[in-house]
């Protein structure tokens, strides 16, 4: 299941940042602006890197000052209602007033999440063995030492 990632260092260094703005948070909430040059820093790298991020991670920073979206410290939650059926969640940076609108559906799949991007992102690679094919066997020869056996022999290599 677990294939080669390519550019697994940049993304273990995109998780750090993402930690590291986290923890600092946690430890101090005076500390905003520290949090903020890390995920300034992460946001950059992913971009010059072209690098997809999860949209998790994505939903947490604010697109237009970088600030780590925590509920309670830099942004404010509200729930509401549009129309009927649908709810929507409203998260409001503290630093730029910049809002963001996440709808509530709990039957929503995101697309990572779903099996046909699995199968997308399933291709064999290259250099790794592949274990489902059956070993080949060598091709078949006549052995003309022995005329009484006209037919030919398979030789099998031992697994």
């Amino acid at each position: 299941m677990s294939g080669h990632v390519k550019d697994k260092e940049a993304y273990l260094r995109l998780n750090y940042l993402y930690q590291a703005a986290h923890c600092v948070l946690n430890q101090n909430p005076n500390n905003v602006e520290l949090s903020r040059f890390y995920c300034f820093t992460q946001r950059t790298i992913a971009r010059r890197l072209v690098l997809r991020q999860d949209p998790s991670v994505k939903r947490t920073i604010c697109k237009k000052c970088c600030t780590l979206l925590v509920p309670g410290l830099t942004a404010t939650t509200r729930q509401r209602k549009r129309g009927k059926k649908r709810s929507i969640t409203i998260l409001r940076c503290l630093s730029c007033k910049q809002s963001k609108t996440l709808l509530n559906n709990p039957d929503y799949c995101l697309w990572q999440d779903r099996p046909e991007s699995q199968a997308q992102q399933k291709q064999p690679d290259q250099n790794a063995p592949v274990q489902s094919q059956p070993k080949k066997s060598k091709p078949a020869r006549f052995d003309s030492s022995n005329p009484s056996t006209s037919t030919a022999t398979v030789e099998q290599t031992p697994p």
